[in-house]
């Protein structure tokens, strides 16, 4: 930006930037309906995955309460398997994208995607028992495994889709257009889970929810028929083609490596290996075992494999973002408010489907558990506008508080309009800081290691799902009961120790303001 812009973006009036948010948004809407052939094969789908998905998410941990026979622990387990091996897949697929083709890899990828969800639903669909160890169980399993491993390759084909078929001026909008769409997908899901589940109770008991699975199955089925007939290899070549042409950037020189030094990983790929079978074990016990001395033993063998490993890796890798202190601190301590994104499917389906029996709110608890990503979709590229000119650091403070701090309303008790204001103002927040975290996050970078610091910045995320589905589990069955259970919900209690838990982000980033400020100018001067 040029002086004069600057100058003149200084002057604009606050009437001036809502409008040029309101723009914005619709600029997003009309590059979707504009977009070229090959975007469309990914968008389209996109939408699609986006419902089928998030629909899954809310229904999931009912089903495996109510269905499957499981306890609200366990099912919060399966939730931590599902959205963290998802998140793990995709540090281990990514690269077969490079090797196969975004073509390839999108037809491949939602096609087991709708074989995993053909197999969860016949999980509930064939007499096979209940209980964790029936074979409707392991049945529900490996359709999850199957449909965790193929998103796995589904979200970084996507990505990467969007990566050629735009060039520097369209990229931003690209993403944009994609982000935005998977949050509406998302929100529609709530309307097709409560109507089919409501049509369906008798005909699937005893909740209607197996034909819920059954729809989000032939929705996925039908992303993988749009991406196989609309994103041809004809009409890939001619939107590689199209990008060339109309891209105006000179080739720059890349950049010039200095020489690897080569390592020996025989020593991490053993601890790794070790790890793994640790931490499977440990998932294994504690899903299938009431032994906790066993559970106790097998996760702290885990810990001391993971920290193994992780030492070996980084003593040979001096400039790895891992032992950069500002930057490690700044991701970190971002888990506690992101747990709030995972109690939106861990914790807010049962409260909302307990807690507000016969009511509005529990009647329709699908619709109201996919709300946020309707506000997200709308005021995202306002508040953009609005704090364009906004400190990073500060808007993350403050964003950061303000999605944690509502948090505290539900601690008055179930109020259904409460909730609502609760999930108004945390998506507020959310608005706020998200979109500023990956541009902290290239800012600190040194220079030549963006990329590497991009993608370490999404591990907190992994271990977030997965460290919140180790406790909230116990705080469902134990705080939100169901009501014929004989025990009285406390749900005032769980949010209020939620609040407290979100609330350690913001402060702490408030503490080490100065800190963290003075590293990123550090880092400017060099």
């Amino acid at each position: 930006m040029t002086n004069g812009q600057k100058k003149s973006a200084a002057h604009k009036s606050f009437r001036q930037i809502v409008a040029d948010a309101f723009k914005e948004l619709a600029e997003t809407l009309a590059a979707f309906v504009k977009a070229p052939k090959a975007l469309t094969g990914i968008n389209v789908p996109y939408v699609l995955e986006g419902l089928a998905y998030f629909g899954i998410l809310t229904i999931l941990g009912n089903y495996c309460s109510e269905n499957v026979g499981l306890t609200d622990p366990q099912a919060g387990w399966v939730y931590g398997g599902v959205t963290g091996g998802i998140t793990f897949a995709m540090l281990l697929l990514g690269f077969v994208v490079d090797k196969i083709g975004v073509r390839t890899s999108l037809i491949l990828s939602l096609g087991a995607m709708a074989v995993g969800r053909t197999i969860i639903s016949l999980s509930g669909t064939i007499p096979l028992g209940s209980g964790v160890t029936s074979p409707m169980f392991l049945s529900m399993s490996i359709g999850l495994l199957v449909m965790v491993t193929a998103y796995g390759l589904y979200q970084p084909a996507a990505y990467t889709g969007v990566k050629r078929y735009t060039n520097s001026q369209t990229a931003s909008m690209g993403y944009a257009v994609l982000y935005a769409l998977m949050n509406l997908g998302a929100f529609f899901s709530g309307y097709i889970l409560d109507f089919t589940r409501k049509a369906s109770e008798e005909t699937f008991p005893p909740n209607g929810l197996t034909a819920v699975f059954w729809v989000f199955t032939a929705i996925t089925a039908a992303a993988a028929l749009i991406s196989f007939a609309v994103l041809t290899k004809r009409v890939d070549q001619q939107a590689v083609s199209r990008v060339k042409r109309e891209s105006n950037d000179k080739k720059s020189m890349e950049e010039k490596s200095a020489p690897q030094k080569k390592i020996n990983n025989t020593n991490l790929l053993v601890l790794s290996i070790f790890a793994l079978i640790a931490l499977s074990m440990t998932i294994y016990i504690q899903v299938t075992s009431s032994d906790q001395r066993h559970f106790i033993a097998t996760l702290f063998m885990a810990i001391l494999l993971v920290a193994g490993a992780i030492w070996e890796f980084l003593r040979h890798r001096p400039t790895h973002p891992f032992r950069d202190v500002r930057f490690m601190f700044f991701i970190f301590i971002l888990i506690p408010v992101q747990t709030l994104f995972a109690h939106n499917w861990l914790t807010i389906p049962y409260y909302l489907r307990r807690a507000f029996v016969g009511s509005w709110a529990g009647e329709y608890w699908g619709v109201f558990s996919n709300i946020n990503p309707l506000i997200i979709f709308i005021i995202t590229p306002i508040i953009a506008g609005l704090t364009a000119r906004a400190n990073v650091y500060r808007m993350m403070i403050i964003g950061t508080f303000v999605m944690a701090t509502p948090t505290f309303l539900l601690a008055l008790g179930p109020n259904a309009w409460l909730f609502l204001l609760y999930i108004l103002i945390m998506s507020v927040g959310e608005a706020m800081w998200q979109p500023r975290f990956l541009q902290w996050v290239a800012e600190v970078a040194p220079e030549g290691q963006t990329g590497a610091y991009m993608g370490i910045g999404q591990f907190p995320w992994f271990l977030t799902k997965v460290i919140t589905s180790l406790y909230s589990g116990y705080f469902v069955a134990n705080y939100i009961p169901q009501s014929d259970s004989g025990m009285v919900q406390r749900t005032g209690e769980m949010w209020l120790i939620y609040a407290i838990i979100a609330m350690i982000s913001p402060v702490a980033l408030w503490l080490a303001k100065s800190w963290m400020v003075k590293g990123m100018r550090e880092k400017a001067k060099v």
